[in-house]
């Protein structure tokens, strides 16, 4: 089976639609995790963020980051290889993640609860947060269970300097999964739910896997910037002349209703 073949139906619970809380693990080995004054500064010095009401110890720590309150809980423990193991199989971006987090041991829960805040504003704070741990200590990668994305330690701080140009990391935000088949190429999204959208599907298209991914991320990008919602029927374009038509049907690759994108 090649590495674009790789598909699975992703799972949508009704807790995770509904759930506004957003929510991270940073990994470690050797039992290490963070130290709050040095990410305290890192969020002043690279993102110009000032936090209040801090609280607890490092085992545990709240505070308000514009709005939001962010939750830091350091778990002595592993995630469940079995659930590394399963997110693993998809990570193109990371194709050593099962033998590189085999090992680890700690792990931390970043976890912000909801707000009136939007969603890309959320994203965003939690984007800056995880940077500013991952950049301060021996952080191994981030792994996102909701978006079934693992990210590694480079990758995540690379792709969070998006942010300090206005644009957005989508690639630590969703999944893009690519896939082949008998009758063309595949491509799906996974974590649009977040942003109260449906995940989007191109089924069965001589488009290749490269062109499949980038119109996708383009799409998506635009969706979550523009707070986007597509509707049954409609149809987008990047020209006068195209027409990608969309349709809203039971997903392929994602369980629960998805939006078509006919090319």
């Amino acid at each position: 089976m090649g590495l674009f073949d790789l598909f699975k139906k992703k799972k949508k619970s009704e807790e995770s639609k509904k759930s506004n809380i957003l929510l991270a693990m940073p990994m470690f080995n050797h039992g290490e995790t963070f130290e709050i004054n040095k990410v305290v500064e890192y969020l002043k010095s690279n993102w110009n963020i000032s936090i209040s009401d801090v609280d607890g110890d490092h085992d545990l720590v709240t505070f308000s980051v514009k709005g939001e309150t962010v939750v830091l809980a350091t778990m002595p423990s592993p995630i469940p290889l079995v659930e590394i193991k399963e997110v693993a199989r998809y990570a193109y971006n990371w194709m050593t993640a099962e033998k590189d987090l085999e090992n680890h041991n700690a792990h931390v829960l970043v976890t912000i609860t909801s707000s009136k805040n939007t969603a890309l504003e959320r994203f965003k704070i939690l984007t800056k947060i995880l940077a500013s741990i991952v950049a301060t200590t021996n952080c191994i990668g981030v792994y996102q269970g909701t978006q079934s994305l693992l990210i590694p330690r480079e990758q995540y701080l690379q792709g969070a300097e998006a942010l300090n140009s206005n644009q957005i990391p989508l690639d630590l935000w969703i999944y893009i999964g690519l896939g082949r088949s008998e009758n063309g190429n595949n491509v799906y999204t996974h974590g649009l739910a977040a942003f109260d959208k449906l995940d989007m599907e191109i089924i069965n298209t001589k488009l290749d896997l490269e062109e499949l991914h980038n119109l996708v991320w383009n799409i998506s990008a635009y969706v979550i910037n523009q707070d986007i919602t597509f509707k049954n029927g409609e149809t987008l374009g990047y020209t006068a002349e195209q027409k990608i038509k969309i349709s809203k049907s039971v997903g392929h690759f994602v369980e629960g209703q998805t939006l078509k994108l006919e090319i």
